[in-house]
């Protein structure tokens, strides 16, 4: 078993680090929106799954046959990207127009969003698989897996040792780290990311102050949509597939990510998804594919049992690492 471990060990750790970063991405949305609100968006998970069908969109309207290479393939990534995040921008500040924010006006308690959450998840499933994939995608049963062109040649790039290091995985990482440094320089360093702080850390001195609440708490919807439509575009790059309840377990998985790092925590969000993808991967070299989920959240129990506040702890102000 230890030479098994050793042999699967590049290819498993480079696997473990593209779905890492895609649980990082999804678990920034979760993180943002706590850390703000101190609500977890149980439909954030959909606003993922809006992503994949956002990018699918271009895709199918494009009509693109075969695998792109060099400036139409950085053409095509920029397009679906800007698409994606805007499609689950605007659907996260929807859900937050509509599902919490009447709540909030009305001073209703945190239980009744979370179960507003949870109704709103299961609504955009159901609104995808009945209404949207039949009918926009020209997909009779919408609860299907739906496939899409390969957008890329998935050769190996280069190779350690006996790790292959497909174009896929290089775009995954090196997109999410790109994508979690500017996320990180904005909460830190601009106008609006102090005001997403001042309202994490004292919504009624935030107010005094001269900020508005509900513009903050749009922004940070918008925000953590777009996070979540990027990290859809890099699945459906990755996996090339999606279908209506695609982000149910990805969404657990992020989730537990954001609470292993530190729920409120960037910092933690991040180091939460990467520990949490090389974990299940390298597990699944003992106990197999299988076991991934089972193993992932065994270890957060475990560490959490010690650590309840995650590895960084908890943070009232969204980006204090």
């Amino acid at each position: 078993m230890l030479n098994d471990f050793i042999d699967q060990f590049g290819p498993s750790t480079v696997g473990g680090l593209a779905a890492g970063a895609i649980y990082a991405l999804i678990a920034l949305g979760y993180t943002m929106v706590y850390g703000v609100l101190r609500l977890i968006n149980f439909a954030h998970s959909e606003i993922f799954m809006i992503g994949t069908f956002s990018g699918l969109a271009v895709i199918m309207t494009l009509g693109v046959s075969e695998p792109q290479s060099g400036i139409a393939l950085i053409g095509l990534l920029l397009l679906l990207s800007v698409v994606a995040m805007v499609g689950s921008g605007a659907a996260a500040v929807a859900l937050e127009q509509i599902a919490y924010r009447p709540l909030r006006k009305k001073g209703s308690s945190r239980l009744a969003a979370l179960i507003s959450a949870i109704g709103a998840s299961i609504f955009l499933q159901e609104l995808f698989a009945i209404v949207v994939i039949p009918h926009l995608y020209d997909h009779p049963r919408g609860r299907d897996n739906i496939g899409t062109q390969q957008l890329l040649d998935k050769e190996p790039l280069f190779t350690l040792g006996n790790t292959d290091v497909r174009p896929d995985h290089l775009i995954v990482i090196v997109a999410s780290i790109a994508m979690m440094i500017a996320l990180d320089f904005f909460v830190n360093r601009s106008r609006i990311g102090r005001g997403i702080r001042a309202t994490a850390q004292n919504p009624e001195t935030a107010v005094l102050m001269g900020i508005n609440i509900d513009r903050i708490v749009r922004i940070t919807f918008f925000v953590g949509g777009c996070m979540a439509g990027i990290a859809g575009l890099l699945y459906l790059l990755q996996f090339e597939e999606t279908r209506y309840n695609i982000g149910f377990v990805l969404g657990i998985k992020a989730f537990t990510a954001a609470v292993l790092g530190g729920i409120g925590n960037l910092r933690g969000a991040l180091l939460g998804g990467l520990a949490l993808g090389l974990i299940e991967n390298w597990g699944a070299i003992f106990f197999g594919s299988a076991w991934k989920d089972v193993i992932a959240f065994t270890v957060l129990v475990v560490i959490l049992m010690f650590r309840p506040t995650g590895i960084l702890g908890e943070s009232l102000q969204v980006a204090r690492a």
